[in-house]
């Protein structure tokens, strides 16, 4: 397994030598087998643990677990504690969301702060699989088929060829200690459910169905990206930003087919799903007016046009930016209606430096920010860095020497990070936050279009 691990990250470009690495450790055997395997390839690497406080007992066991892990391996060890059923509820996420969004946070927050290049997470072939099924049963387009890829922007993923199996075998081998969480073997989650129930009748079904698996996620995969390319092509033609909100012609969707699927492939960075999408492409044929709504936007016909704009509300005041809905150098940029506006952004790892920045533009180096960013109105009391200058300023001043009218003032936005740091008043001042520098490699340009 070893060999098979170090070809893995050779073959995929996972860790180059001399790079540190941050791992994510629970203390379960995944995560303990990829410390071994890590230190003895002889990466530099430290152990970063959170604790979610969903567990009475078992959780501060877990963290004393890791913390005398670190200690064995003689690394630093970094640990969060998060209130995860409040920060749920608050946001209106299931637990699992939760956990994820808390732990992508904090990971990426430990690796700036210290230096570190990558983080390593242990997700396995069993991982990818049970994600399979989870989208499948959800509903979900091709890009939801397509498992977990090896790299995601900082995140890396060496042990993705390897099975539960391979994984148990080998920290038995090597007498590895770790901790079990109980939870993993009871059926309350749609993940263990999918891992206790369906996985193992699949397998009786078909003894090479981990063979099996393996090779249609990597088929899907390679197709999902000629069908992203397609798709962006009919997006860049048809799709209309401007007046705060999205329009698309409904006789250019009509010349579309299978129309279902685009227009949930149009509609998606918008959060409606395939079952809003297939409602939406019957409503064609009758009269305007009728509306649809995901978490965030509406969606009104209007007799030849589909209009799309935020919802007015505690929703749109708040859009969240995940760092997946970012594309390397796609050609065409993420969109964010707001107001009689729209912001637009995009990645590149093209650029000329120092930037010759346009007006209402700003860059900030990709792999310095912390997602998920989130545009949102402007609060009173708002206070950042502005770049050029030393220390902070309420953001109410910068209005202010602008002399902004009070309509002005209140239809202004503001880009913040995972943090809440805002990293740009938009349209009017960048922050001195994630600053592209000569050793950038990939930038975020973000255009406010009037």
């Amino acid at each position: 397994m070893y060999d098979q691990f170090l070809r893995y990250i050779e073959k995929e470009h996972l860790v180059a030598k001399g790079q540190r690495v941050l791992l994510a450790v629970s203390g379960g055997r995944d995560s303990v087998a990829l410390c071994h395997l890590v230190a003895r390839a002889g990466f530099p690497f430290a152990i970063a643990h959170c604790n979610f406080h969903l567990r009475p007992g078992d959780c501060d066991r877990d963290e004393e677990f890791v913390r005398s892990l670190a200690d064995s391996y003689r690394v630093p060890c970094y640990v969060a504690q998060f209130d995860t059923n409040s920060y749920a509820s608050d946001n209106h996420l299931s637990i699992e969301e939760a956990a994820r969004n808390l732990r992508y946070a904090f990971f990426e927050e430990v690796r700036q702060h210290n230096g570190y290049d990558l983080i390593v997470t242990a997700h396995h072939r069993d991982d990818t699989i049970e994600t399979f099924f989870i989208n499948l049963l959800r509903g979900t387009g091709i890009s939801g088929l397509c498992g977990i890829p090896a790299r995601n922007g900082n995140v890396v993923r060496p042990m993705l060829p390897f099975g539960r199996d391979d994984i148990n075998r080998y920290v038995s081998e090597n007498n590895l200690a770790y901790v079990d969480d109980a939870t993993n073997f009871q059926p309350l989650y749609l993940r263990n459910r999918i891992r206790l129930q369906l996985i193992p009748l699949l397998r009786q079904l078909s003894p090479s169905f981990d063979t099996t698996m393996q090779d249609n996620i990597a088929r899907l995969t390679d197709a999902s990206m000629l069908y992203g390319s397609a798709v962006e092509a009919v997006r860049q033609r048809i799709v209309f930003h401007g007046d705060g909100r999205v329009s698309i012609p409904i006789d250019e969707l009509n010349r579309l087919s299978p129309l279902n699927t685009y227009i949930y492939e149009l509609l998606r960075p918008f959060g409606f799903s395939p079952s809003t999408a297939a409602q939406i492409a019957e409503s064609l044929k009758s009269q305007s007016g009728k509306q649809f709504f995901s978490h965030t936007h509406r969606l009104v016909k209007d007799r030849n046009l589909l209009l799309v704009s935020p919802l007015v509300g505690e929703m749109a005041d708040d859009i969240i930016v995940q760092r997946d809905s970012l594309r390397d150098d796609v050609a065409t940029p993420f969109v964010v209606p707001v107001n009689s506006s729209c912001l637009k952004l995009q990645v590149k790892s093209t650029f000329a430096y120092p930037p010759h920045l346009e007006t209402d533009e700003a860059w900030f180096d990709f792999e310095q920010l912390r997602f998920p960013l989130t545009v949102r109105r402007w609060h009173h009391g708002d206070r950042f860095v502005p770049f050029g200058m030393k220390g902070s300023r309420l953001v109410s001043d910068l209005f202010s020497d602008l002399k902004m009218s009070l309509v002005d003032k209140e239809n202004s936005w503001i880009l913040c990070d995972a943090t809440g740091t805002i990293l740009w008043v938009v349209g009017l001042r960048a922050a001195a936050v994630a600053r592209v520098h000569p050793a950038t490699k990939k930038v975020l340009q973000c255009r406010f279009v009037k």
